[in-house]
């Protein structure tokens, strides 16, 4: 079977919507649009169809197309959309393409965050912030997802200075049971608050992590426990009780 290209697949893929909650207002603070097939497959088997210059194209395509869908959805608010490290290196214009997409159709450049993750290297430090100035001057924040997950955090977290950081699942996930990562994330924490970086907890599942990372000074989540994604749709999330 031969490699699709991203105009085989232009109407071959969507998106769905999760929303990150700040627990102290009880408010959904953002929500994060996550690539699907056209019937809700996983982003893996929609994005294992690209390699090369296509995985680049593809994802220039998908943020216009996530923001476009957000907007026909009523949504302006806080809008999260991944994008690959390497797309900036390819295509240094494109976080301005997504801006211009946003004003476009009414969502404020202030209301876009790009999520760079810390699996996916970024070789060049300098190019890279080199090639985000721009959005930041223009309003636009970015995040560090799957911190934690990589080997270049505390670089990243220095260098880059993100606007927000996601604390990898392998951090979060039974956090309750584990000191070690309790350790971790009780030091991650001090940091951010010195460097003025807001932390986001993904991935929660159980009231358990959910209770260890807010009495240690998270308000802002994502994850099933709040509500899983939606597909073409902006789910409203569900809260534990608590004191």
């Amino acid at each position: 079977m031969s490699e699709a290209s991203p105009q085989e697949l232009r109407e071959d893929f969507s998106f769905a919507f999760q929303p990150i909650v700040d627990v102290e207002s009880r408010r959904v603070w953002a929500y994060e649009a996550l690539v699907r097939g056209p019937n809700g497959e996983s982003a893996f088997k929609v994005i294992a169809q690209f390699t090369g210059a296509d995985l680049h194209r593809f994802d220039l395509e998908a943020q216009n197309r996530a923001i476009r869908l957000a907007a026909k959805l009523g949504y302006d608010g806080r809008l999260m959309i991944n994008m690959l490290n390497g797309t900036l290196r390819v295509s240094p214009n494109a976080s301005a393409q997504a801006i211009e997409t946003a004003v476009s159709v009414g969502i404020e450049p202030e209301h876009l965050t790009f999520e760079v993750s810390e699996k996916d290297e970024i070789a060049d430090l300098e190019t890279f912030l080199a090639s985000v100035r721009p959005s930041r001057q223009a309003g636009v924040d970015f995040a560090l997802d799957d911190f934690g997950a990589g080997f270049s955090g505390l670089n990243l977290l220095a260098g880059f200075q993100p606007n927000f950081i996601k604390l990898d699942l392998w951090l979060v996930r039974d956090i309750h049971r584990n000191g070690p990562r309790q350790a971790i994330v009780r030091g991650v924490l001090r940091t951010c608050l010195d460097l003025g970086i807001e932390v986001i907890a993904e991935g929660i599942e159980t009231n358990e992590e959910f209770y260890w990372l807010w009495h240690a000074g998270v308000r802002l989540f994502q994850g099933y426990l709040f509500a899983r994604p939606g597909f073409e749709t902006l789910p409203n999330p569900t809260y534990p009780s608590f004191a």
